[in-house]
C-alpha cells in the first residue's frame, strides 16, 4: 500500500490526513501544547489506527504555520512542505468539485483564495476568525472552550443584541428584508445574559467573515464560496451562511471534510506534482 501523507501543523492543532488512490483515508486531528509535539502526536496515532507501517508512505506532506517549526524529515519519510494558500485552494476545489470559486479559510483569522481552474491565488484576508472568538469569549463569558460557547448560543436569542432593519425601518429598504443584520450588537443591553452574548459573538464572526467574502467577489463573476477550516463546524453556521446567501444571491458551501481541506490540498499538491 502506498499513501501520501498531507498534514496541516497549525501552533496547537495539526490536521492529518492520507490520501490513497485519490480517496481521502480517515481524517485526524489532535491538539498539543506546542506544534512539534501535535505533529508528531497525530502521525503516529495516524499510523497506529490505520495499521500503517512508516513503508507504506510514499511521502509527508507539511502546511499550516506551524510547518515553520519543523526542520527535518518526520519519521525519516520522504518529507516536503506546500504553500498554505495553494494547499487552501487545492483541497477546497477537491472536496467541492468545483473549478471557479473562492475559498475562504476561517482559522485564527480569516484568508481568501481565488482559484479558476488551475489559477489559485490568495486574494487577501481579515483578522477575524476563530481566535475572535475566542477572545471575545474569554472576555466577555469567561471561556475560551468554542464548543461551550456554541452550546450557549443554541439558548440564546440574536434579536436581543443585534439591531434589525425592522427595528429602524417600517418597512424593508431596497435589497434589505426586515430580518437583516443592520448593526451587530447594536442592540446589546448591559444586562444582557450570557447565552445571548454567545450567539451575538458567533454571528458576528461568520457574517464578517461571510460579507468579507462576499466582498472579494466584486468585479468577479464568482458567486460560490467553498468554506473551510474549524469554524466550519459551528451549527450556527447552517443559520447564518444560508441568510446570507438569500441576501447576496451567491452560495456557501461547506463541504464534507471542510476542516481537514488544507491538509488535503497538502498532499495533492506532492501528487499532481511528483511527475
Amino acid at each position: 500500500m502506498s499513501i501520501v501523507i498531507g498534514i496541516d501543523v497549525g501552533i496547537s492543532t495539526t490536521k492529518i490526513v492520507g490520501i490513497k488512490n485519490m480517496q481521502v483515508v480517515s481524517p485526524l486531528r489532535t491538539t498539543a501544547a506546542d506544534p512539534v509535539a501535535s505533529l508528531y502526536g497525530a502521525f503516529g496515532k495516524y499510523l497506529y489506527d490505520n495499521h500503517i507501517e512508516l513503508s507504506d508512505v510514499e511521502q509527508v506532506v507539511l502546511t499550516g504555520v506551524g510547518a515553520a517549526y519543523i526542520d527535518r524529515p518526520v519519521y525519516g519519510l520522504p518529507t516536503r512542505k506546500s504553500d498554505e494558500f495553494l494547499a487552501d485552494g487545492l483541497g477546497a476545489r477537491f472536496e467541492s468539485g468545483l473549478d471557479k470559486i473562492i475559498v475562504v479559510s476561517m482559522g485564527t483569522g480569516t484568508s481568501l483564495v481565488k482559484c479558476e481552474g488551475d489559477n489559485i491565488q490568495h486574494i487577501g484576508g481579515i483578522s477575524i476568525g476563530g481566535g475572535t472568538l475566542a477572545g471575545l469569549s474569554r472576555i466577555m463569558l469567561q471561556t475560551s472552550d468554542i464548543k461551550q460557547v456554541s452550546t450557549m448560543a443554541m439558548h440564546g436569542d440574536i434579536s436581543n443584541v443585534n439591531l434589525m432593519i425592522g427595528d429602524i425601518s417600517a418597512q424593508p429598504l431596497p435589497g434589505l428584508p426586515m430580518d437583516v443584520t443592520a448593526s451587530l450588537f447594536g442592540k446589546a443591553k448591559t444586562d444582557a445574559v450570557k447565552d445571548d452574548i454567545a450567539v451575538g459573538l458567533i454571528h458576528t464572526v461568520l457574517q464578517t467573515i461571510g460579507s468579507a467574502a462576499v466582498l472579494s467577489a466584486l468585479n468577479t463573476d464568482i458567486r460560490e464560496f467553498v468554506m473551510i477550516g474549524n469554524l466550519t463546524l459551528l451549527p450556527q453556521c447552517r443559520d447564518v451562511f444560508p441568510m446570507m446567501e438569500k441576501l447576496y444571491k451567491v452560495k456557501f458551501i461547506i463541504p464534507k471534510y471542510s476542516q481537514f481541506c488544507t491538509a488535503i490540498g497538502a498532499a495533492l499538491d506532492y501528487i499532481y506534482h511528483k511527475g
